[in-house]
């Protein structure tokens, strides 16, 4: 299996798990519930409180259709972020975007001067640094600006694409927010009947409307903060390293330049 279907295969297992964990919760709560409504008439209010408010699945279950949308929504959105936190993370690292063993052989093959063996080190050891030194090996025969130029344009692509994927990070953080807002509104809606009904009288009722909008704040906040954090200081380091990848190409081509012009002076003698 391929490493693009194993991070697809593990994105849809996390997500999987993330909203399975909300649905349980809801028929254990289901079920609490149900039995709290049968015994009503015969329970006192200290055993209607007990069986029916205040526990985090009682509030999952208690938030209406749309609020277990939500959770669910929450639940897939925190499984999401932590499976694009620890991917980033392990892509990107110094040994993963630019082995030392990539440059080691590139710089053997240059002080050699052959540019072939040097292209054929890059095909052996795909990585971002491999790529943007075959787009400078690449332009050899077509003058060193245009070998500056090239590296500069790999150096944006590879960084991009490292942005899209770190991307990934900043929309779940962002989703947090919004989605808690969503429930916290809903949350909201639901305390109007409770007044409306006489429930102002009954703190018991208002406050399990009032928490059932709170939770679901926390619950974007605590998926949004870490993720946040986690993006800017993972942007930053690819950012850095991208910096740094750069700069050792740059060092390589000098070389590179003494190779292209030592080539070009043999083709106009020959």
């Amino acid at each position: 299996m391929s490493m693009k279907k194993m991070r697809k295969a593990t994105m849809a297992a996390m997500v999987f798990l993330g909203c399975v964990c909300a649905p349980v919760a809801a028929t254990v709560s289901y079920a609490q519930l149900t039995d709290a409504q049968g015994n009503a008439v015969e329970s006192d209010t200290s055993k209607q409180t007990t069986n029916s408010g205040g526990g985090f699945y009682d509030i999952v279950f208690g938030s209406g259709i749309v609020g277990m949308l939500l959770w669910f929504a929450l639940f897939a959105d925190g499984a999401m972020a932590i499976y694009f936190a620890v991917d980033c993370y392990v892509l990107i690292k110094p040994g993963k975007l630019m082995p030392q063993s990539l440059i080691n052989n590139v710089q053997e093959a240059m002080a050699e001067g052959d540019v072939e063996k040097a292209i054929e080190v890059c095909k052996n050891e795909p990585s971002c640094m491999s790529n943007i030194l075959a787009a400078a090996f690449n332009h050899v025969s077509e003058g060193f600006d245009v070998i500056q130029e090239a590296v500069t344009a790999a150096s944006d692509l590879e960084q991009e694409k490292l942005m899209q994927r770190l991307n990934w990070i900043s929309v779940c953080s962002n989703l947090g927010p919004s989605l808690g807002l969503l429930g916290t509104v809903q949350g909201m809606i639901l305390t109007f009947p409770a007044l409306a009904s006489g429930g102002a009288g009954d703190a018991s009722m208002l406050a399990a409307s009032i928490g059932q909008a709170l939770w679901t704040t926390a619950g974007g906040l605590i998926v949004s903060i870490p993720s946040i954090t986690l993006f800017y200081m993972l942007r930053n380091n690819a950012n850095r390293l991208i910096l740094r990848m750069t700069a050792v190409t740059m060092e390589l081509l000098n070389s590179l330049r003494n190779v292209e012009v030592a080539t070009d002076e043999e083709a106009v003698e020959g």
